[in-house]
């Protein structure tokens, strides 16, 4: 495993210039993350759902009207949604209708009901996570959450502005060269081989999760 100002190389080599790679994604402040309504996460959770697997563009035209569908996300309103209101859901025009991604707003809300009733609030837990297990709160959202396992977890993580790597396919192919994996991590084990790699990338390099991951990637496209 190369260290990392090795790997940064790299990019720089394919880029042509250190520029490139300054322009890199940041997380947010623990601040702005603990300070984050609870509709927020739910609205984001909902529309990296349902980007999944369809055009990004049509879910963002769209998302004025998910957002009336939804009552804005209100937690307490979307946790309650019953059969009638997903029989009204499924033929609203507003929003893409998916019959389980539109199941999945209520499971969503009511985990993080459960998440702000332990933790106070969704951005508390999340602002608190310890960074180097990131993988471990892929898990939670895989785990307790709704169809947020794979990259749609990790892409809501990162729009959330979470200190947080994703495994994209040239993420993965650099972990691939660097000895730390032979294909896409799914294991346990090879998730806390990637997680190692990340964290003592981070040592190396003062960088965030979130940064370091961008230079994987660049290094290799």
């Amino acid at each position: 495993m190369r260290h990392f100002d090795d790997i940064y190389g790299l990019a720089i080599s394919r880029k042509g210039e250190p520029a490139v790679l300054e322009n890199l994604q940041y997380p947010k402040p623990s601040d702005a993350i603990r300070t984050t309504p609870d509709d927020r996460f739910l609205a984001l959770m909902t529309k990296c759902i349902f980007q999944s697997g369809f055009n990004w563009k049509v879910v963002e035209a769209m998302w004025p009207g998910f957002e009336a569908a939804f009552d804005g996300f209100d937690i307490g309103r979307c946790a309650m949604l019953h059969d009638e209101d997903f029989g009204r859901l499924v033929s609203d025009a507003r929003i893409v209708r998916h019959g389980p991604k539109i199941r999945a707003v209520q499971e969503n809300a009511v985990f993080l009901s459960d998440i702000a009733r332990e933790h106070g609030s969704t951005g508390a837990l999340f602002a608190s996570w310890p960074t180097e297990n990131y993988v471990g709160l892929l898990d939670l959202l895989q785990k307790k959450g709704a169809r947020l396992g794979g990259n749609t977890g990790q892409y809501f993580l990162r729009f959330a502005g979470i200190d947080s790597f994703i495994l994209s396919r040239s993420v993965v192919n650099r972990l691939i060269a660097e000895g730390i994996v032979t294909k896409a991590p799914t294991s346990a084990r090879d998730k806390a081989a990637v997680q190692a790699a990340f964290n003592t990338w981070r040592d190396q390099s003062g960088r965030s999760l979130t940064e370091i991951s961008r230079v994987l990637a660049l290094s290799i496209e």
